[in-house]
């Protein structure tokens, strides 16, 4: 295991341990709900996956890549679908047998790396599920040229990612004085671009690694590996007041894509 993945693994279980958000599993009323066909997910913090760029759902294969956490695996198990959720963090895959075993659900869990399926035979799932999380990867084209792979023919890739320009402004400085200043060129990487004081600290208090990536490779990546892009849209974090930017224009983008 490289040491970037080993770090974020690790940083990822401490988030389990401090409650972020995006471990918290899914309540029992959602899951009876999705069991009764009213069902949503996302793919980035506000706005739910539109239900046509899934649907349907009762018996599908569906991977849901660096998604642990309790959140979307089990909606859509719920939801018929047959699951398998690959994460990095053992702690966040924990949550997911959490609810399985919580609501009688079936959900098969793989540690592992978002770049590498070689767990996976070509063509295993009819749909992938990926949200915001390949900014914990420093390189995205192996999750996609993987992703091609081991969808069927005519499956789908549903993905959400950070829009790049949230990476070029100073943070320390905003949260000192309140001023938002450009200080860094794209593609960001906290490995490259951090202190080694910074990362130390990072490394202390179990903060993950985060790497920008292009547009050019999150959605010229997906064209590259051979998916070809048929929904879109864009997402604010309107629940978290971390970010000003949220001010300003929209933080996450989703798409949808199509193997031929």
């Amino acid at each position: 295991m490289n040491s970037i993945r080993q770090h974020n693994r690790m940083a990822w279980d401490r988030q389990v341990e401090k409650g972020n958000r995006w471990t918290q599993p899914v309540s029992s009323e959602e899951i009876a709900a999705a069991r009764q066909g009213f069902w949503k997910i996302y793919l980035t913090p506000t706005k739910p996956v539109p239900r046509h760029w899934l649907e349907p759902l009762s018996g599908k294969r569906v991977l849901c890549l660096a998604s642990g956490g309790g959140q979307q695996a089990p909606i859509l198990a719920a939801a018929g679908a047959l699951v398998t959720v690959l994460d990095n963090s053992p702690k966040q895959l924990a949550r997911d047998r959490f609810v399985a075993e919580r609501e009688g659900l079936t959900i098969h869990t793989v540690e592992g790396d978002m770049a590498d399926l070689s767990h996976f035979a070509d063509g295993s799932f009819d749909l992938v599920v990926h949200p915001v999380s390949n900014v914990f990867t420093p390189q995205v084209r192996p999750v996609w040229r993987e992703a091609f792979r081991v969808l069927r023919h005519q499956g789908i890739l549903v993905a959400g990612f950070n829009n790049p320009v949230i990476y070029i402004f100073d943070y320390a400085l905003l949260e000192r004085n309140g001023e938002l200043k450009v200080k860094y060129a794209l593609p960001y990487s906290d490995v490259e671009q951090l202190s080694e004081e910074e990362k130390q600290r990072y490394r202390k208090e179990g903060i993950p690694f985060e790497f920008s990536h292009t547009l050019e490779d999150q959605i010229g990546g997906q064209i590259e590996a051979g998916f070809a892009i048929v929904g879109f849209y864009e997402d604010y974090d309107l629940e978290s007041d971390e970010n000003p930017l949220n001010r300003y224009l929209p933080l996450y983008i989703a798409t949808q894509a199509l193997k031929p």
